[in-house]
């Protein structure tokens, strides 16, 4: 957090010192130092990014509900399942990675176009795969908090109002995937409760059970292929 604030802190203050500096210096200078300190503001907010308006929120939502439906909230751990959610998040948002890439970072960083080019080319990806995954209903609600009238083009809504919409689309989405991953496991619990209790073994956690019995279930079926296939295709 101390790292993320002095760069934010790095970036103002340069932003800040961007008139004086074109004053003084001549236009080339000042762009240079627009530049740098876009770039020093980009690295503080790309986990934002990273979290709000990618494929990333869905993926790790939906792993972590795989692990709780074991029954051992710890296993596999954060950092795995973390790291497996940012490959598979790379993977998703390729295409819309490289297009931010070629169209906007390259192009900036060559001197070929100015920040505020910069910007609206790299904003328009991520507003067409987010607009692609987002309900219209998700949008009308945050527009409606906002007191704000919906636009009528797609082009025309609102990135700060589009990602939290986008958010709530992912929540809904991961949800609703983790509710059928959380049927099979919840119906194994039920049967082994079931079967405990007739034969008259009230002292026996079912958990002690039923986790050996899921655990070789899903090694069986091949589960975790089957949830990354599931969670992948789910994008548009």
């Amino acid at each position: 957090m101390r790292r993320a604030a002095f760069i934010v802190l790095a970036g103002i203050a340069l932003l800040a010192a961007t008139p004086a500096v074109a004053a003084t210096k001549g236009l080339g200078l000042s762009s240079d130092v627009v530049r740098t300190a876009l770039i020093l503001t980009l690295l503080a907010v790309i986990p934002s990014i990273l979290i709000c308006m990618t494929s990333f929120v869905r993926i790790v939502v939906v792993l972590s509900m795989v692990r709780h439906a074991f029954g051992m909230p710890e296993t596999p751990p954060n950092p795995v399942l973390v790291s497996l959610a940012l490959f598979l998040t790379a993977f998703t948002m390729a295409p819309t990675l490289g297009a931010l890439n070629t169209g906007a970072i390259q192009p900036l960083l060559s001197n070929r176009i100015t920040v505020e080019q910069a910007m609206a080319n790299g904003t328009a990806p991520l507003r067409d795969f987010m607009l692609a995954q987002t309900r219209d209903s998700d949008i009308e609600a945050i527009y409606a908090i906002a007191h704000a009238t919906p636009p009528e083009r797609p082009d025309q809504v609102d990135i700060l109002k589009l990602a939290p919409a986008f958010m709530l689309n992912e929540l809904r989405v991961s949800f609703t995937i983790g509710f059928v991953i959380l049927l099979p496991f919840l119906l194994i619990d039920l049967v082994v409760s079931a079967i405990l209790l007739a034969l008259g073994m009230m002292m026996v956690p079912p958990a002690t059970i039923s986790l050996p019995i899921k655990l070789l279930m899903f090694v069986l079926i091949d589960g975790w292929s089957l949830i990354i296939q599931g969670v992948l295709g789910s994008f548009k």
